[in-house]
């Protein structure tokens, strides 16, 4: 096996907790991925995996060296894509990864319009809760994620353009003619999502306990509020068809509006693929993206390519 198969054969294994799942991931024997994590053992020095019941599990050395395998494999596959991109950026591949709620209310409207521009560029998408979009931005796993406000910590990364998101709390009129803050059920997200750690923060700073349901999207949670099941915060130009219908009116809750525009944040040395995309979006205005605003020296992001942000 080459250094790469290798890798991707750690990964796999730390990722289905076994060889015989690991193999069936990468297609191949079981021998295979195990002679595989033993010669990265022994080039290593140390032990990357142990038994563990039935299955395997990788050991404290293995944990740490695996976190280095993804974002070894992530940043081959982005220098493979940024040589091709170089030659022919219109022949390009892009890889993006965007967080629950965009993927469903920015991203389609965004593709469209940039594969009707540039049809020779290869576009690959992951939509995912945002505790999972961001390591795969670090891991050099994706060219660029569209998400809210980026974790302080993210390092290596540029905010290219920013749209605006504004959080309100939002309910049918029947349940809003008798709504009682803390009585009336609101409707949360997933685990993970952005929105609804917003939500509960927003209750907690309230001081009230509401009884919730939790619902598995943005979509369900719009339609469980239609349907009279609650309330719920969500972006309000995510529901302006069902503001504009009456089947959904604002209510003026304590705290809100609150306002969490998006982010377009790309790799510090993003292809030439990317590139196109990122001017694409902050040229066609009809997107509603536009270059972050110049930010004062001090506050943690310094500006740099125009008015992108580095991280």
């Amino acid at each position: 096996m080459t250094t790469n198969a290798r890798l991707r054969a750690l990964i796999e294994l730390d990722a289905a907790g076994s060889v015989r799942g690991a193999a069936q991931r990468l297609v191949v024997t079981e021998s295979a991925v195990s002679s595989a994590v033993s010669a990265l053992s022994a080039e290593v020095g140390t032990a990357l995996v142990d038994r563990h019941g039935r299955g395997v599990r990788l050991t404290p050395a293995g944990l740490t060296y695996v976190d280095f395998a993804r974002r070894i494999l992530g940043l081959h596959d982005e220098a493979v894509l940024a040589a091709r991109g170089r030659a022919d950026p219109e022949q390009g591949s892009i890889r993006l990864a965007a967080v629950v709620t965009a993927g469903e209310l920015l991203i389609p409207a965004l593709l469209a319009s940039f594969r009707a521009k540039h049809p020779g560029v290869v576009l690959r998408l992951e939509v995912a809760p945002g505790r999972r979009i961001w390591p795969l931005l670090t891991q050099h796993a994706v060219d660029l994620v569209v998400a809210g406000r980026p974790p302080a910590d993210l390092r290596n990364a540029w905010v290219r353009a920013v749209s605006i998101n504004t959080l309100v709390v939002v309910g049918p009129p029947d349940i809003a003619a008798e709504f009682e803050l803390a009585r009336t059920t609101w409707l949360l997200r997933e685990a993970g999502s952005g929105t609804r750690e917003t939500t509960t923060t927003l209750l907690r700073e309230l001081e009230v306990a509401p009884p919730q349901l939790m619902l598995g999207s943005h979509g369900s949670v719009v339609a469980a509020a239609v349907a009279g099941l609650g309330v719920t915060l969500v972006s309000r130009q995510s529901v302006r068809r069902e503001l504009d219908s009456g089947a959904l009116v604002e209510l003026d809750v304590p705290g809100t509006p609150l306002h969490r525009p998006w982010h377009v944040v790309s790799q510090t040395a993003a292809t030439a693929s990317t590139e196109l995309l990122v001017e694409h979006l902050t040229e066609h205005r009809e997107l509603g993206w536009h270059p972050p605003a110049a930010t004062p020296q001090g506050d943690g992001m310094a500006c740099a390519k125009g008015d992108a942000r580095q991280l």
